[in-house]
């Protein structure tokens, strides 16, 4: 059963600005293991990928009812891929049970998350 629904979707030159304005910007948004990925990246795909993590934990924290607060703060919300490329969540370390999609246009990048009742 589907316990909630989340949807956002984020300018990527916003966050291209919120980059320049400060170095620590993504240090506040991703987690450990998303800031190596993260730091591996050219700079265009840096901004793809902060600006498609930033949606999609927005849109985490819209459909757990929660947005983002003290307890659900964007760095205790992970996206990672699978071995296929598969984005999985993971909050607090935990595997979520749910799904969440990224996409990227030129402009904009978008994220859904459908979270499940155990």
């Amino acid at each position: 059963m589907i316990k909630g629904i989340g949807l956002d979707i984020v300018e990527i030159e916003r966050i291209k600005e919120l980059m320049n304005r400060s170095d620590k910007f993504h240090k506040r948004i991703l987690s450990e293991r998303e800031l190596n990925i993260f730091k591996s990246l050219s700079d265009k795909r840096k901004c793809e990928f902060l600006a498609g993590r930033f949606a999609a934990k927005e849109a985490f924290s819209k459909a757990n009812g929660t947005g983002i607060r003290e307890g659900c703060e964007f760095h205790q919300i992970e996206i990672l891929n699978d071995a296929l490329g598969k984005p999985e969540l993971y909050f607090h370390g935990q595997a979520v049970n749910g799904f969440v999609s990224i996409t990227h246009s030129r402009d904009y990048a978008a994220a859904q998350v459908i979270l499940m009742s155990s």
